[in-house]
């Protein structure tokens, strides 16, 4: 954090990132956060139990940061969820440590919720750091209710400033959300049954049944160093993804709608995954489908949590 006499009149903003056997990554990120020009702000960095521990590095070259090592991988939910309690500020800023912060993204962050007390999360323009002038988010189209899946605005497209516009949104991107302490005390931390992927999804959804607003601010940038090209496809996310995507829509949709996604992907999705994955030869992917199906139908007491 900056030093700054006048830091204590600006709120706290608890800055929450994971790093899991990508400590060069979560250094550089952290060395971003060193042109931060917002003066009230610690870091907090969960590990989460990364092969190697990265305390000896972090104590030595960030002193500043809150190092928390886990006993086991909590995944993207549970992570953020320990950096959580273990935060102090007003508004909690969870960011995947694979980006690299502007310096003013804190306080344009900040902005709208003091424009708008029933706004409840904000995130920032995100554009790929592989592809600076190349938009990844800015902003979420609502879940389709027979499909269960849902378009980015703006991903991929050249940023000509088309989306230079702020305004409320459906729903946060998980790689750079900042949350007000309010809003968490209130429909509680991310919800840890789903690991990782949708969760962002499944979080802001509640935010706005308890009635808060998503507000996407097109004047807070952050690059993101995910891939456009690569890595997108792996067993992992295999199940993950499919595994959520059922999860989200068994705890966020009405009967019939989730009827209609049944429907869909009985005699569509289906059907038409085990044909691709047969056929590319890729098993473990298929395994891994089939097993996401089947947790759904073994764990019926997560629908309608909300």
């Amino acid at each position: 954090m900056k030093s700054n006499t006048q830091a204590n009149d600006y709120p706290l903003i608890s800055i929450i990132a994971l790093n899991y056997n990508q400590l060069e990554v979560t250094m550089e990120f952290l060395d971003s956060c060193k042109n931060l020009t917002y003066p009230n702000y610690e870091i907090i960095l969960v590990d989460n139990n990364s092969r190697e521990d990265p305390t000896p590095i972090i104590s030595q070259k960030y002193p500043e940061v809150k190092l928390i090592v886990t006993k086991k991988n909590l995944g993207f939910t549970g992570g953020n969820n320990v950096g959580i309690a273990a935060a102090r500020g007003a508004y909690y800023f969870i960011v995947n440590n694979d980006t690299e912060v502007t310096p003013n993204l804190l306080e344009q962050l900040l902005a709208p919720f003091e424009q708008d007390p029933k706004i409840g999360m904000v995130s920032p323009k995100i554009r790929y750091f592989s592809e600076p002038d190349l938009i990844q988010y800015a902003g979420f189209k609502e879940i389709n209710p027979i499909t269960g899946r849902n378009s980015t605005i703006g991903q991929k497209e050249r940023d000509l400033g088309q989306y230079d516009t702020p305004g409320y949104t459906f729903y946060a991107h998980g790689a750079a959300m900042l949350v007000s302490r309010e809003v968490v005390d209130k429909v509680g931390p991310l919800p840890d049954i789903f690991f990782i992927y949708y969760e962002e999804l499944d979080w802001s959804s509640h935010v706005r049944r308890a009635g808060y607003k998503i507000y996407y601010q097109a004047q807070a940038l952050i690059f993101h160093k995910e891939s456009i090209t690569t890595g997108k496809d792996s067993p992992f996310k295999a199940y993950y993804h499919n595994r959520n995507r059922i999860l989200f829509m068994r705890r966020n949709v009405s009967s019939v709608q989730f009827l209609y996604f049944t429907v869909f992907l009985t005699f569509f999705v289906i059907p038409k995954s085990l044909l691709q994955y047969g056929l590319r030869g890729k098993f473990v992917h298929l395994r891994n489908f089939v097993k996401a199906i089947i947790w759904n139908l073994n764990h019926p007491k997560y629908s309608k949590v909300y």
